[in-house]
């Protein structure tokens, strides 16, 4: 096949314009920890708290409209055995900021946390914290996956710049790939509708004509895995460092806010192009297109429609235009979740837990480091699967089922939970989760649950809301070990005993302090002098 030289020209100035402002955003990085007085690892994870209002929004809603979001959407519209009802990633986006803004902003606000997993340091300890970074990570690994699926080759750009100016070459590239999602895909669809190889979409949303109708059915039996998805959504996008990063970075509560509520609301719009391509690729008879037969889904290619579609039902110009929207989708997800879990492991595991005696510099080449080994891992993990969809959800699974219930516990909870409750609820949810399994990904359907329909290929359909249960019944066993353990420490069973003012909670740890370049000047020429002497 002929190499597109006019196409990659494109998209390689695509990514120079991206690159670019990733480089300029470096700089403003490098000058803004001259005239920050706080810590350097801090001006790389949370901007130095003061990014711009509109930065801000651009950036949340840019985390979010990501490359799995984009594809996502169209794959679940297209496929035969979903469609549109089945759709709910703008709904529970929706809800997830609205809760962030009205429930969690504040608290972790209050305290100048920096990560996700200071708070847990805080209050249970550097080696429970530890445990529970597990999921975390996997979290923000499966979703860096499932956003290089859509498009691979954006990870090294994205990697490079992220490396370069942290949270500053973040947000501000966001700003030019969230201009990008929502030209470029718009300014496709008009195409992709009056392609002549389309069926009316308005016909086939209800009637059969090349496969199902791309509306779907949502039977009542569905109903509780319907509303578990959209729980799913809505609460695991609260228990991702990448929120917490955006909301952090903020000058005000009031500005941490209104960038929750304005991703509310351009969540959705930027869903619209890739719910109507997968609406208009329901309705194609491939056959007529240069695609050919069989259909992307019969060919196992629905986590792909939607570049699909631009390549086969638009011109070759307009499907650049298409194909940058999507590159920029890509980026402007996969940096935010490559700094977030590095974010993590440079500063509440190297740091506080590995050498807490770390300076700045050796705090930010682990970050580095870090950033490198994830944007590989989901690399190759975007290589294993052909359903981006797929691993949007089992990230969000994993997060849901396990770290949910710690830290709304951690957040609201906080007087009546220790660390031993901590650690009984993260082993239940593992347990549990592992028990109801996931076909999908080889782990067997032990477990029966109510409802349940036994298929073909002889696995548990679930209609049951298993994995909010999951997440409500490790909640409450959070609870009540933690009082039970607090009734054994009172009894002189297990050490240590709960003061009950929870400013003097006995289960309260610190963080070691990350020294800023001053101090850390300073505490080099002491140790230098105390050998010399």
């Amino acid at each position: 096949m002929a190499v597109n030289w006019l196409g990659l020209l494109s998209i390689g100035v695509f990514y120079m314009i991206v690159l670019g402002t990733g480089i300029w955003a470096s700089r403003k990085s490098k000058h803004e920890e001259k005239k920050c007085t706080g810590k350097r690892s801090e001006v790389a994870m949370v901007g130095g708290r003061n990014l711009n209002i509109w930065v801000s929004i651009f950036t949340m809603t840019a985390t979010w409209v990501g490359g799995g979001y984009i594809l996502g959407n169209a794959e679940v519209v297209y496929d035969p055995t979903k469609g549109l009802v089945w759709a709910i990633g703008p709904i529970g986006y929706t809800m997830n900021m609205i809760l962030g803004g009205l429930f969690f902003v504040k608290p972790v606000r209050s305290k100048n946390y920096v990560t996700l997993m200071d708070p847990f340091q805080e209050k249970y300890g550097n080696t429970v914290a530890a445990v529970l970074f597990i999921p975390a990570l996997l979290g923000d690994i499966l979703w860096i996956g499932c956003i290089l699926g859509a498009l691979g080759v954006s990870a090294a750009v994205a990697i490079l710049y992220t490396l370069m100016g942290g949270l500053y070459s973040v947000a501000y590239t966001d700003v030019i790939q969230l201009g990008f999602v929502f030209v470029g895909l718009w300014f496709c669809v008009p195409f992709i509708l009056t392609s002549p190889s389309s069926a009316n979409f308005t016909l086939t949303a209800v009637t059969k004509l090349h496969q199902e109708p791309w509306l779907g059915k949502l039977e009542l039996e569905d109903a509780g895995r319907w509303i578990d998805d959209i729980l799913l959504l809505a609460i695991s996008g609260i228990c991702y460092q990448v929120f917490y990063q955006r909301v952090l970075s903020c000058a005000s509560d009031t500005q941490a806010k209104i960038t929750c509520y304005a991703g509310a609301v351009l969540c959705p719009v930027l869903a619209i192009p890739s719910l109507i391509t997968g609406a208009v690729a329901a309705s194609i008879n491939w056959n007529q297109t240069t695609y050919g037969s069989p259909s992307p889904y019969e060919q196992g290619q629905a986590g792909m429609i939607l570049p699909i579609a631009l390549q086969h039902l638009c011109p070759f110009y307009v499907s650049l235009f298409g194909m940058g929207a999507l590159a920029a989708a890509v980026m402007s997800s996969v940096d935010s979740a490559l700094l977030s879990a590095s974010s993590q492991m440079g500063r509440n595991i190297f740091k506080n837990i590995i050498y807490k005696q770390a300076s700045e510099t050796a705090v930010l080449m682990v970050v580095k480091v870090s950033v490198v080994l994830c944007g590989l891992m989901g690399a190759g993990l975007a290589l294993t699967t052909r359903s981006v969809y797929l691993l949007w959800i089992v990230g969000a699974d994993l997060v849901y089922s396990m770290l949910t219930p710690q830290v709304t516990c951690t957040f609201f909870l906080s007087r009546w939970v220790n660390k031993y409750g901590a650690c009984s609820g993260f082993v239940l949810a593992i347990a549990l989760r592992a028990l109801v399994g996931e076909p999908a990904i080889g782990l067997p359907d032990v477990l029966p649950l109510p409802w349940d329909k036994i298929m073909e290929d002889g696995h548990r359909h679930r209609l049951f809301p298993f994995r909010t249960a999951i997440m409500l019944i490790t909640t409450g066993a959070i609870l009540l070990v933690s009082h039970f353990a607090v009734w054994l420490s009172e009894k002189r069973l297990v050490k240590g005993k709960r003061d009950p003012d929870p400013k003097k909670d006995t289960y309260m740890h610190y963080m070691a302090p990350v020294l800023t370049d001053v101090e850390e000047s300073e505490r080099l020429k002491k140790e230098h002098a105390h050998f010399s002497s």
